[in-house]
Formats: structure tokens, sequence, C-alpha cells
């Protein structure tokens, strides 16, 4: 779960620096990931 935690707030960060620099392909896959991320924490919270 704590792994979980440490990979959505990275990719967020990223995501935020990927945008500040003007790079939209690589903060949409950012994103992407940062959902993936976000479901499975809620697959786990859930069960």
């Amino acid at each position: 779960m704590q792994s979980l935690v440490e990979n959505y707030e990275t990719k967020k960060k990223s995501a935020l620096n990927f945008m500040q620099n003007g790079q939209l392909n690589a903060y949409f896959e950012a994103l992407v990931e940062m959902n993936n991320y976000k479901k499975l924490l809620f697959a786990v919270c859930a069960n």
C-alpha cells in the first residue's frame, strides 16, 4: 500500500514538472499512470 502511494506521488510530481516544461505528451502519459495507481489504491482500500 505504501509503495502505491509513493509511486502515485512520484508520478504526480513528474506530471507537474512535465506540464510546467510544456512537454504535453509526457504529461498525459504521467496522468494515465497516476490514474492507474489511483485505481489500484481504491481497489486495495476496498478489500
